[in-house]
């Protein structure tokens, strides 16, 4: 049974890559790093970081570095974009093959519908990791091949986080952070795969699943607000950046992570339960 279930996610992982959709987050976030590296050269975009830096008793050359490159790429870019592309994938991973009637073939063969829905989940499971490791490895490639191997300058003002680290624990702490950012952006699959399990068309998925997203940062944005940013997603899922602290919050981290993958467990749940009682037959 083991074997068949990785022979059907190898299915399921040829079809999802076969579609040019799925390729559409890695080209953009791609241009976006060659974009963002050439607006990192221009002398006013230096100046300020150079005032940051040496403001601090570091020296510029050695701390504005790739990663440290790569580290605002990541961070000013993947919770806008990188929900996107997810939404994209995820909100479409069910709804479009009911939309195109593949569906209805696939539930005439002897396979449970909770397992055909668990074979997609996992196979957006690894396209988000996929997608998050391509786009932080990548900014970290071009980082580097312009700016060279250097120190990390960690600055997320959002999350109050302003740290130096040396170049080989910085590249430990911006690797590390790729799995837990992934797990991160895991919520935004699971809302997108929940509501692709309902009677809606692939591109209403995507735009509600963008819009609960959406609004829930814009909560936490407005400090009126302050009282409910425990109960905000977006609140769980920024824990990943915890990593850039010294030392690391693990217990803020673990609590942050248990909630959302309560979440998107709970989200699962409810869409292979209204994706059980739809009917196909007509």
């Amino acid at each position: 049974m083991n074997s068949l279930f990785f022979l059907q996610l190898r299915g399921e992982l040829r079809k999802l890559f076969a579609r040019k959709r799925t390729y559409i987050g890695f080209g953009a976030f791609f241009a976006l790093e060659l974009v963002m590296l050439a607006i990192f050269q221009l002398p006013k975009v230096q100046r300020s970081w150079r005032r940051s830096i040496e403001g601090a008793g570091y020296g510029f050359d050695e701390y504005f570095s790739g990663l440290t490159m790569a580290l605002i790429i990541l961070t000013t870019t993947i919770f806008l974009l990188g929900a996107l592309y997810l939404a994209l994938v995820s909100g479409d991973v069910v709804s479009k093959e009911v939309e195109d009637g593949t569906l209805r073939m696939m539930l005439c063969r002897p396979v449970s519908r909770v397992r055909l829905l668990a074979i997609k989940y996992v196979a957006c499971i690894i396209y988000t990791f996929a997608l998050i490791f391509f786009i932080g490895l990548t900014a970290l490639a071009v980082g580097i091949a312009r700016r060279g191997f250097g120190g990390l300058f960690a600055f997320l003002p959002l999350e109050g986080v302003f740290a130096f680290y040396e170049p080989v624990p910085g590249l430990t702490r911006f690797v590390g952070a790729l799995p837990l950012l992934s797990l991160s952006l895991l919520t935004v699959t699971s809302v997108g795969f929940t509501l692709s399990c309902f009677n809606m068309k692939p591109a209403a998925a995507t735009i509600v699943t963008l819009t609960l997203v959406f609004v829930d940062l814009i909560f936490k944005g407005i400090p009126y607000f302050e009282s409910l940013k425990p109960y905000l997603l977006t609140t769980h899922m920024g824990t990943w950046t915890n990593v850039y602290r010294s030392p690391i919050p693990w217990p803020q981290m673990l609590e942050d992570y248990a909630y959302l993958l309560a979440v998107d467990l709970t989200l699962v749940v409810i869409g292979m339960l209204n994706f059980q009682q739809r009917d196909f037959k007509s």
